[in-house]
């Protein structure tokens, strides 16, 4: 018993002398790996310490260069006079200082290509975020992407800048967000005029004209008017038209004028365009090429002078690259210039002398009462007027046939295609019509008439009526006309022999022979009209109770009394 006890005994101090090497042993272990730990950290914190140096130099160098490129462009402008000063003492013959060179090669830059200005700003914005950029790299501890979309994030945004910390981020981000406050003041003022300029180019009348199958009138004068008028009658039928008016004056100044004609346009668009028809680049601007009639109009005042601007006119539509489809009809105020405006325009041409055309309308009214009715009525769109056209099935029908051919219409007359074009007004009752031959007539609208089938004609014995012999007439001219010599060369073609034409102006009776033959009138040669004078004003009543009123049969009153 006594052995076994001291077998546990030792047993168990054994195991206690064990238990307490182990606890050593442990400690000891632990001691070690605690000092191993702090000899890693330590190594850990001096290598952190060498890879930051490098870092540190690099964020130096990025703010050291961001401050010097931008001080560059202060130094320039600040020292440029003294280079200037410089060069100007090696080379005496060198008078224009080198600051004034700069500021001429950016003017000139700005002014010659349009998207100077955009590209200018671009520019300026991208150095802004760069520079940004690297002083951002230098002061904070982010990487260089990160501080340029930081840079860009406070051109864009002025209140980014609130979450700096730190004097130097904060200096930083604030001049970023004032360059970027003067970037965006100069993107407004760009995009506002812009806009600014695109408005009064469609208000002064500067955009173009995308049409075709319109109307072009070039010019502008007192007989605009009942030409607009005339034209929204003649497209009522189509339901309404396109009118292009280009002139020298202000595009809303014209629309004015216009919505001042008190008359119905009956569907007809309008559209004002300022320019002048002498250059290419306005025609093109109103689709001249396209245009289905060009109209110009005569000026007025001097009529050498308006009909060179017309013959000019014509010049510059003839010289359009494109080519025009439809044809050219030309005022003239001289008929001596006739010859030369149809000798440029050739058959594309057809010319309007107006003032000679209502001198033979106004004899022609004067020697027969009730036809300026007539004239009105055919010449306008309220009633009757003329029409050509062409009829395929009327080809080979002598025209006495083409006579009664339509039950709504006259014919008057046949447009020849063998002759170019002419047009024969009541040819021969033989002549047979030929392809591409049209009809001339008058008729309501050009949709209210068609040939129809010969109509039965019951023959009778013809009456010839006599036609009365002509009598000798007294006709009174008030007033003084600048083609005076040409009408009275028609009166005495269109007169009896015998009759009189008393000339009652203010134009002295010794300047008025002086006048008529400067103007190409012979007065020996007039054979059925002799001229009687009388100095007057035609506005007095005392002037006219002077004349024998009573024994005129015709009065022709002058309103554009020229006596130049």
């Amino acid at each position: 018993m006594a052995v076994s006890v001291a077998v546990l005994i030792t047993v168990f101090s054994s195991l206690l002398h064990k238990n307490f090497s182990l606890q050593n042993q442990v400690n000891e272990l632990q001691d070690q790996i605690s000092k191993f730990n702090i000899s890693i950290g330590a190594t850990n914190s001096i290598e952190q310490e060498i890879d930051h140096l490098p870092s540190k130099n690099l964020k130096i160098l990025a703010l050291i260069l961001s401050i010097t490129l931008l001080s560059v462009p202060f130094l320039i402008f600040k020292y440029v006079d003294y280079v200037s000063k410089s060069r100007s003492l090696d080379n005496i013959s060198e008078e224009v200082s080198l600051n004034k060179q700069l500021a001429y090669w950016v003017d000139l830059f700005l002014s010659v290509h349009p998207y100077a200005k955009p590209l200018g700003l671009l520019v300026a914005t991208l150095l802004l975020i760069c520079l940004g950029g690297l002083a951002l790299y230098g002061v904070t501890d982010g990487s260089l992407a990160e501080c340029l979309w930081l840079s860009w994030t406070y051109v864009a945004d002025s209140g980014n800048h609130a979450d700096s910390e730190g004097i130097g981020w904060k200096l930083v981000s604030v001049s970023i967000s004032f360059g970027g406050m003067l970037i965006f003041a100069m993107m407004l003022g760009l995009v506002s005029d812009a806009i600014s300029e695109k408005l009064d180019s469609l208000r002064k009348g500067r955009s173009e004209v995308v049409e075709k199958s319109h109307t072009l009138i070039l010019g502008w004068s007192d007989k605009l008017g009942s030409l607009l008028n005339q034209l929204a009658i003649a497209n009522e039928s189509l339901g309404g038209g396109i009118v292009v008016v280009m002139a020298e004056r202000d595009k809303e100044e014209m629309e004015l004028d216009i919505a001042k004609m008190e008359f119905n346009f009956k569907g007809t668009s309008v559209i004002c365009r300022s320019g002048s028809p002498l250059i290419l680049a306005d025609l093109k601007k109103v689709s001249v090429s396209k245009a289905r009639a060009i109209i110009v109009l005569a000026e007025d005042g001097n009529a050498d002078q308006s009909d060179a601007r017309a013959l000019r006119t014509v010049l510059s539509l003839t010289g359009v690259k494109e080519g025009l489809r439809g044809h050219i009809v030309v005022e003239l105020s001289d008929l001596d210039n006739e010859v030369l405006v149809k000798l440029v325009g050739g058959d594309l041409v057809q010319t309007v002398v107006a003032h000679d055309v209502i001198g033979r309308l106004m004899i022609q009214c004067a020697r027969q009462p009730g036809l300026a009715q007539i004239w009105e009525d055919i010449l306008g769109f309220e009633n009757c007027e003329f029409y050509i056209k062409r009829w395929p099935q009327l080809d080979g029908m002598q025209f006495e046939d083409v006579l009664i051919s339509f039950p709504d219409a006259i014919p008057c007359g046949v447009k020849v295609a063998s002759y170019g074009g002419k047009i024969v007004l009541n040819p021969e009752d033989s002549y047979v019509l030929q392809e591409g031959d049209e009809v001339l007539v008058i008729a309501e609208d050009d949709d209210t008439y068609s040939p129809a089938a010969l109509p039965t004609v019951k023959e009778a014995s013809f009456k010839n009526i006599a036609r009365p012999a002509r009598k000798s007439q007294k006709i009174l001219l008030c007033g003084w006309r600048r083609d005076i010599d040409d009408m009275i060369v028609v009166l005495d073609a269109f007169l009896a022999p015998g009759s009189e034409l008393w000339m009652f102006n203010d134009v002295l009776e010794k300047e008025r022979e002086k006048k008529l033959t400067d103007g190409g009138l012979d007065i020996n040669r007039l054979v059925n009209i002799s001229l009687v004078h009388r100095e007057g004003n035609a506005v007095i009543r005392r002037h006219l109770e002077s004349l024998p009123l009573q024994s005129f049969d015709s009065f022709l009153v002058f309103t554009d009394l020229d006596s130049g």
